[in-house]
């Protein structure tokens, strides 16, 4: 049994659920990270998002099976997602858009009123999605990222309205 299925009590034949992201899911978050990413997070990052109390939710699959993830910050009136990212076995399936579903809904309890995310401008699988989800794009940040061979890479700084700032109709 994985630690995943561990963690979360496998199901057999149960509808994906969500869940609170917790340490013991690392390994199968890892396994997930190295395969989408050139430059992953590492158990580091994770444990330290998870310590700060940061939202961390993951998508799991009735047998246990880890099919994607998220870790948001919570902000003054905005949610800022640092990381989402769905298993490449499951892409294509809705699953990115059921993880910022679960955000959006999240948001509220923060009083969120803005998601904010950085993305690679290569990206654009991702950065197709964010957009029809109601993202736009609000800059950019110059060398963001590591890039092979010593390089840097642009992100495109994205924000998606959730609902009226406080004292707006």
């Amino acid at each position: 049994m994985s630690a995943v299925q561990s963690d979360l009590g496998a199901r057999s034949g149960a509808a994906p659920s969500i869940r609170v992201l917790t340490v013991g899911m690392l390994d199968a978050v890892l396994a997930i990270e190295v395969q989408a990413y050139a430059f992953p997070w590492t158990r580091g990052n994770f444990i330290d998002s998870i310590a700060a109390g940061y939202l961390t939710r993951a998508l799991v699959a009735g047998d246990g099976e880890l099919i994607g993830y998220f870790v948001a910050m919570p902000g003054f009136e905005e949610m800022h997602l640092l990381n989402v990212t769905v298993a490449a076995r499951h892409e294509g399936q809705g699953h990115a858009r059921r993880l910022l579903a679960e955000l959006y809904a999240l948001s509220a309890g923060f009083a969120a009123t803005a998601v904010w995310l950085e993305v690679r401008a290569s990206n654009a699988r991702a950065r197709a999605l964010y957009l029809r989800e109601g993202f736009s794009e609000a800059g950019q940040r110059r060398d963001y990222y590591p890039a092979p061979q010593g390089r840097r890479e642009d992100a495109i700084l994205m924000t998606r309205l959730l609902h009226a700032p406080r004292g707006e109709a």
